[in-house]
């Protein structure tokens, strides 16, 4: 269950974890070299040299962006600034996924609010097709006054969700009891900003102000330390990963106690939903990997 009080108490954490996080990213690539602009008719730029890409959405249509490349397995790094002020109506979505109807995918997606409330990050899972694995959260910041570094460590054992470091998700493995698992398709990075007011605010019940368009939200500092794919093949089978780090360490990472421990405190305090709690939801028993320790 969320917390009771104020969605962005702990305020100090920010500056101790922002420092940690900061000081850890390896070299951020450039935007120019690592992606292209895919939709939005002139809405998304990449600014500053490369440095930065902004997205932006009026009643028009909205924008978005797709990496050059394919990665199967990696640590992914973005630190985004989201829409300000009342964003209600809007979703930045941010998330990996490969293609086709059996395709995997996993999710970051925010959805905006009315000004004063809190966005919700709602986080999925998708494999062999089948997502319908959603984890939604508070934030125990205010993610629309400054970056803030959202990742994705993904391995074959397992993929953890984490914001400035903190794991928030943990998704473990379990093809053991028969559930598929995201690790023989390669999956780009995409990410949009787009008009979902038929369902994204209060169940669509608040829609998009226009008044307040456009709306846009930022991006730096990416960085991905991943195994690339081309012509079938993986950079890091050659062990020439892309990224300024010498090691596959993240290849077989997990998380220590410690980070069990911060996974918890945000479960305990700022989630909001999670599928494998809603028993009406799922009234023939809840999906297989619910009984996974820690999957969540």
């Amino acid at each position: 269950m969320a917390s009771s009080s104020s969605p962005y108490p702990g305020i100090f954490l920010k500056s101790l974890f922002s420092f940690l996080v900061l000081s850890s990213l390896a070299m951020a690539s450039n935007f120019n070299q690592d992606f292209d602009i895919t939709w939005g008719d002139g809405r998304a730029q990449i600014l500053n040299n490369g440095e930065l890409l902004t997205l932006s959405l009026d009643k028009a249509s909205g924008s978005g962006f797709q990496s050059k490349h394919e990665y199967l397995f990696g640590k992914i790094d973005m630190q985004l600034k989201l829409v300000a002020g009342n964003s209600a109506g809007t979703v930045t979505a941010y998330y990996l996924s490969s293609q086709g109807p059996t395709h995997d995918e996993i999710d970051f997606e925010f959805l905006g609010n009315l000004s004063g409330d809190p966005y919700i990050l709602h986080t999925n899972v998708f494999s062999q097709g089948k997502g319908n694995r959603e984890q939604q959260f508070y934030l125990w910041f205010d993610p629309t006054a400054d970056f803030h570094t959202y990742s994705i460590l993904w391995n074959p054992q397992r993929i953890i969700f984490s914001v400035d470091g903190i794991p928030i998700r943990e998704f473990k493995n379990s093809e053991s009891i028969g559930v598929p698992f995201p690790k023989n398709q390669a999956m780009r990075i995409y990410s949009s900003l787009w008009n979902a007011d038929d369902w994204a605010t209060r169940g669509g019940l608040v829609k998009t102000d226009w008044t307040k368009a456009p709306f846009t939200a930022s991006y730096r500092n990416f960085n991905a330390n991943a195994c690339v794919m081309s012509s079938g093949s993986s950079s890091c089978d050659s062990k020439s990963p892309t990224s300024t780090t010498d090691n596959l360490q993240w290849l077989s990472q997990e998380l220590d106690s410690a980070g069990q421990e911060r996974m918890k405190w945000v479960q305990n305090n700022y989630m909001i939903y999670n599928y494998c709690a809603d028993t009406k939801r799922f009234p023939q028993g809840l999906p297989p990997e619910c009984s996974n320790t820690n999957m969540s």
